[in-house]
């Protein structure tokens, strides 16, 4: 269904419960877009209970159609817990799992418009197996390489070329295809969903570049990528050096910085825009975002989240769909 985004409850150790109520409360600032959650509605009601939040939800075995307006719905997935803030390790990686086999089922069935993730604890979840959802999920659809991890704003988004591996690794991951596969991937998305052509700006590895030397990353890799993508039209530019590439966004106007690896351009995002964001999967058959934050360990049961990546994940959908 166009206007149905179904939201994964996540982490059941976190502030997820809090953050879905305090965005159902705000739901006229998505008015044309219809959400429902899965995850447990027991343990969501008891969390909701516990720090004080009233809503009315109700619990839903399938998707039909029905006015999502009147109250939450939870699709109940089975969850066995004592203590709803302390749910063990080896019960809440089976849940999630699972969560996530149904949102993307219902997605590539066309059952809903996308999912929303909120946030987990990946190591928790997947172990050693994945380093995150991003991985997880490109495995999954075997589009290893091709995927793409974008932290968006409405005025800047930026996507790292390697994702979380250590540093010492970087060098030896980055490639003329792996580098190629997230540009075009990227520009595919801004193109057919946001319906424009993005301008693109590629950091190099090296401080100041390496200053172009013959055996740098940048002369080897980067800049024939970038010569053969400027020939299939797609708006790229660089390499651009890593300590000046936030310096002028206004001058430059770039819609999405491109950099090598994870801290290279989202630490400088998120000192920019710190939660005004939210992270998109590009290259799947389906949209999947999910807040750009974590799982707030520390704040449990304090009701004092901050939803505003949530509601922007949501909007975001509100948006795609208004311009399909």
């Amino acid at each position: 269904m166009k206007n149905l985004v179904c939201i994964v409850a996540g982490e059941p150790n976190s502030i997820n419960s809090e953050l879905i109520a305090k965005i159902w409360k705000r739901r006229k600032n998505f008015k044309n877009l219809n959400i429902f959650v899965i995850g447990n509605y027991l343990l969501i009601k008891k969390q909701l209970k516990l720090i004080k939040i009233k809503l009315n939800i109700n619990k839903i075995s399938k998707i039909k159609e029905k006015n999502f307006k009147k109250q939450l719905l939870i699709y109940d997935v089975p969850l066995k817990f004592t203590n709803p803030f302390k749910v063990s390790y080896q019960a809440k990686s089976k849940y999630i799992l699972k969560c996530f086999k149904i949102a993307v089922e219902f997605a590539k069935k066309k059952k809903v418009s996308g999912f929303i993730n909120c946030p987990i604890n990946k190591r928790e979840t997947f172990g050693n197996n994945f380093t995150g959802i991003t991985e997880f999920l490109a495995k999954k659809e075997g589009v290893i390489g091709k995927e793409a991890m974008i932290i968006y704003n409405k005025n800047l988004s930026v996507c790292p070329v390697t994702t979380h591996i250590k540093i010492k690794k970087i060098s030896n991951q980055i490639s003329k295809k792996l580098i190629a596969n997230k540009l075009i991937t990227i520009n595919a998305f801004f193109s057919k969903k946001l319906r424009y052509k993005p301008k693109i700006g590629l950091l190099g590895l090296n401080p100041h570049n390496d200053e172009l030397r013959k055996n740098s990353e940048e002369k080897k890799i980067i800049i024939p990528v970038i010569k053969k993508l400027k020939k299939r039209k797609i708006s790229i530019h660089g390499p651009l050096s890593g300590d000046t590439a936030f310096m002028n966004l206004k001058k430059d106007k770039f819609d999405v910085l491109v950099g090598m690896y994870h801290d290279q351009v989202l630490s400088p995002f998120k000192a920019l825009y710190k939660f005004d964001a939210i992270n998109i999967t590009l290259g799947l058959p389906y949209i999947r975002i999910s807040p750009d934050h974590g799982t707030g360990r520390n704040i449990i049961k304090k009701n004092v989240a901050d939803p505003k990546s949530l509601l922007e994940a949501i909007k975001f959908f509100k948006n795609i769909n208004a311009r399909t």
